[in-house]
């Protein structure tokens, strides 16, 4: 009976920690999401090396990002707002399963507009999750898209330049490794940014802009 009291108990305290795991991991922000791309992939299955996009909204909403790019296989796992704080914490999650012949990153947006980081922080927090795709791909190509102007981010537009910059930088001194502008061919003849391009958000694009973006990026693809 001695026995059995100390089996349950260990049986007891056990659950409690795996509930908590569980707790905590459902509190984290965007848990759900990742979880319902591995859904997605036990479902649909996961094409042979593809190109996997990665980032925020920016590539969240573009749901029909195959129909752009119809000559390439693209697993588009871009979730929520997300910033790079998200990408590194679910690192594991969004590089391992898809072994892909390149990636593509859209993220650092939220990052400026979310908790007055500095511009040299973001560019840490990109260079952390650059050195997570390396030790797991250490050969994958990798193109990093610029952050746009949004308009309803205006203020944050000084900060953009500058960790646009780094990156730049940064990249050019990695191999394997490009700087995706599309700065340029969002803006008018002017050379000012288009607002029409944009939903009503003044945020988030309408299918106009990523027609701009997909004639930018595609001979960046592999």
């Amino acid at each position: 009976m001695k026995y059995n009291r100390q089996l349950f108990k260990k049986l007891f305290f056990l659950v409690l920690i795996l509930n908590s795991l569980l707790f905590f991991a459902q509190d984290k922000p965007y848990w759900k999401e990742i979880q319902e791309f591995k859904k997605l992939d036990e479902t649909n299955g996961i094409p042979k090396k593809p190109i996997l996009f990665v980032g925020s909204s920016s590539f969240t909403y573009w749901k029909d990002v195959n129909d752009y790019f119809p000559e390439k296989t693209i697993v588009n796992r871009g979730f929520g707002g997300s910033r790079l704080l998200d990408l590194n914490n679910y690192s594991e999650e969004l590089l391992t399963p898809y072994n892909p012949k390149q990636i593509v990153i859209y993220c650092g947006e939220n990052d400026i507009a979310t908790d007055n980081p500095t511009a040299a922080e973001v560019f840490e927090r990109f260079k952390t999750f650059f050195g997570k795709i390396r030790q797991k791909y250490p050969r994958v190509p990798v193109a990093y898209v610029s952050i746009k102007y949004s308009p309803s981010r205006e203020k944050f537009w000084p900060e953009v330049t500058e960790v646009n910059a780094l990156i730049k930088s940064y990249l050019k001194t990695q191999k394997k490794a490009k700087y995706i502008d599309i700065t340029k061919v969002m803006n008018d003849a002017n050379g000012k940014l288009r607002t029409d391009i944009f939903l009503d958000d003044m945020l988030h694009m309408k299918p106009e802009g990523y027609k701009l973006w997909s004639q930018v990026m595609k001979p960046h693809l592999k």
